[in-house]
């Protein structure tokens, strides 16, 4: 058995310390308000030094579960008080084809107008991810390798040493996938872009969770799919139940999954069900395509396992890229294609030719220099801490009948607000005051969602994003 080569959380001192308190204060045992022992008290206790100290109190500061007072210490976070999660769409409504990319088009351009609250787009915020060491792999790269501008294929896609590390990266969540099924890609969004024109032809229908990330449907509506959407719970995921009844009748030619860190939503199918599905549609023969973009930025415990990990008959297309843990203009992404693997190396060879060898080599050296895990931790943490930060702060200036998810990964929040309010009509609103969104309607095929709104939780806490959330709580209750 090959050992995985990044140490795990347990290994460091101050995370324990960290896990300790954390457990404390979510018993209650340290009460909101509640003072925690002083720096020079914990070392002394605990037999620690004061910098390892000071970076457990760092890590619970990025969680969102203490704060520092000038002059005075760490104090439990008081929490605004609990709020109910949206309710899952219990109903099934007929396959229809897809009309989002206009509408969706206008709303990202108004997004982006310069000096815009930051809110909408799903980005991290460059300081949170390893930027840096990644121009040095860039240029490491450049100095070791000046052949490779020069060289070129037809058919050769893949970095061999990109791959190893892939292979590696999978034995942490329920791998080694075989090298010889991963493929390269530019992005994530090309490698479900080819896997859906794999096994769909114009007309057919595409099973999908409800609401879905709406660039899935962008893809679907240029392919000229239907999307057949699918209830979706915001803690569960995916109704497997539902699901079942979807491709009973063999009309659903595929099925489009986000199961870890949903977007918009935040959840993680829980394990069982992932095996349900996997089985299920091996039977039935639906290929799944499975977007595991945010798999690693869990929030708690092990890395969750992709469904992929429960595929026995080559059915499943993993999809995943490093755009949200390591940078967003990389576009470095693959795919684990299972049986389909020849079939998208074709597409992709007519499509969009090899992937560039000077930034797949830049990745895998990136990999190759270790402190990967170490560096997701950091970015887990500071999402964690941005979400908790943001949801406090939505459950005192909204509504108090607004409900927000509760994410279990990603830096996405997702937030259902009265029925009589339009997220339409509060985003131009919004954007007319420097505030970006994504309106609710850009997550359905059918046009649901017209209540709800997603916001980024990426970038660090400040009080710009504090008084924007503010400013928006008050429009939403017509101020």
């Amino acid at each position: 058995m090959c050992d995985f080569p990044f140490p795990k959380m347990s290994d460091f001192l101050y995370d324990r310390l960290a896990d300790e308190f954390a457990g404390l204060i979510d018993t209650r045992i340290l009460a909101p308000g509640d003072r925690l022992p002083s720096v020079r008290q914990l070392s002394s206790q605990k037999r620690l030094s004061v910098s390892t100290v000071l970076q457990a109190l760092r890590q619970l500061e990025d969680r969102g579960l203490v704060e520092a007072r000038p002059q005075a210490g760490f104090y439990v976070r008081r929490r605004s008080p609990a709020r109910a999660e949206p309710v899952a769409k219990g109903r099934l409504s007929r396959p229809t084809f897809v009309g989002v990319n206009d509408l969706l088009m206008q709303v990202l351009h108004a997004n982006e107008q310069p000096g815009v609250l930051p809110l909408g787009s799903a980005h991290a915020a460059p300081g949170l991810l390893p930027s840096a060491r990644m121009q040095r792999a860039f240029a490491q790269v450049a100095r070791r390798q000046p052949d490779l501008l020069a060289g070129g294929s037809c058919v050769r896609n893949n970095d061999e040493a990109l791959v190893r590390k892939l292979v590696l990266l999978s034995l942490d969540w329920g791998g080694p996938l075989d090298a010889g099924e991963i493929l390269v890609t530019n992005s994530c969004t090309e490698a479900l872009n080819l896997c859906l024109r794999a096994v769909t032809e114009p007309g057919d229908t595409v099973a999908l969770e409800s609401p879905t990330y709406f660039v899935l449907l962008q893809i679907i509506e240029s392919l000229g799919l239907k999307a057949l959407e699918i209830p979706t719970s915001p803690r569960t995921g995916v109704s497997v139940e539902a699901l079942e009844l979807a491709t009973r009748d063999g009309a659903v030619k595929a099925c489009l999954l986000i199961p870890n860190g949903h977007n918009p939503l935040g959840c993680v199918i829980p394990e069982d069900n992932k095996r349900r599905i996997a089985a299920l549609l091996a039977e039935r023969g639906v290929p799944l395509i499975e977007d595991d973009i945010y798999g690693d930025l869990h929030f708690e415990g092990e890395r969750p396992w992709p469904i992929k990990a429960y595929d026995t008959a080559g059915n499943v297309m993993l999809c995943s890229s490093f755009t949200k843990s390591v940078s967003p203009a990389l576009r470095v992404g693959f795919v684990a294609a299972g049986r389909y693997f020849e079939r998208l190396l074709l597409l992709k060879t007519l499509y969009s030719g090899v992937t560039g060898a000077v930034p797949q080599a830049a990745l895998a050296q990136f990999l190759d220099g270790g402190g990967f895990a170490r560096e997701l931790r950091h970015t887990r943490r500071a999402c964690a801490g941005q979400v908790a930060r943001m949801t406090d702060t939505i459950a005192e200036h909204f509504p108090s009948e607004c409900r927000i998810s509760q994410p279990q990964g990603g830096f996405v929040l997702w937030v259902e607000m009265p029925k009589d309010v339009d997220a339409l009509d509060l985003h131009r609103q919004a954007v007319a005051e420097g505030i970006a969104f994504i309106p609710g309607q850009l997550f359905s095929a059918s046009g649901r969602y017209r209540n709800c709104l997603r916001l980024n939780c990426g970038n660090p806490w400040d009080e710009r994003i504090a008084s924007g959330v503010k400013r928006l709580g008050e429009m939403v209750r017509g101020g």
